[in-house]
């Protein structure tokens, strides 16, 4: 399945752009003094440069500041959220739950760790549902390489034991949920995210 990421417009834009002058990954990165691989990572949507940076990508690619600018906060108004769970009628359930909590939100939803962890190397996770036991797995090794490859994802740990909270605080969770969740425990969770998402979730 195919899902539109957080950064996706900002990434588009500066693809595009660089295209047009001719210029390769690499000659784009010389004359930003980044490596190639941060300007891949702008272009896979994964990455957004900070303001400074998008005021010499403005001059590099003679383009209106501006332009650029808005391409990111326009990138920045969709959250990523995924759900990993083994189980599909149980993945299924929650992604309903999680689409209808967050309708602006990109919404996208695991089997398997590995399918998890690709996805996040190539899109800006905001925000992660995982189950604690996920078959042969743990969520807790699943966190550990999320937040490895973007720190400031928030991950709340799902489970029906109560008694795995403890563990789940001392894993760098962002919040613990017992199964099934329901809108309510949703809403609660976005209420106290360690990294705020930039988008509103309705009122319940």
């Amino acid at each position: 399945m195919g899902y539109r990421a957080m950064g996706m417009l900002f990434a588009e834009t500066i693809r595009g752009l660089r295209v047009e002058k001719g210029l390769s990954q690499q000659e784009l990165a010389g004359a930003m003094y980044v490596t190639q691989s941060t300007v891949a990572r702008w272009e896979n949507g994964s990455r957004l440069p900070d303001a400074a940076m998008i005021s010499r990508l403005a001059q590099v690619l003679a383009v209106d500041a501006s332009a650029l600018l808005g391409a990111v906060a326009e990138s920045r108004e969709r959250a990523c959220v995924i759900m990993v769970e083994d189980r599909e009628i149980v993945l299924a359930g929650g992604l309903s739950v999680l689409k209808d909590v967050m309708p602006d939100a990109v919404v996208a939803g695991f089997e398997w760790p590995s399918d998890a962890v690709e996805y996040a190397r190539k899109n800006w996770v905001s925000l992660a549902f995982l189950d604690i036991e996920l078959g042969g797995e743990s969520g807790f090794d699943l966190c550990r390489a999320l937040l490895e490859i973007n720190p400031r994802t928030n991950v709340v740990f799902l489970t029906a034991y109560a008694d795995y909270a403890l563990d789940a605080w001392g894993r760098g969770a962002s919040g613990f949920m017992l199964k099934p969740i329901t809108p309510e425990s949703v809403r609660a969770q976005l209420a106290d995210l360690r990294y705020p998402l930039a988008q509103r979730s309705p009122a319940g």
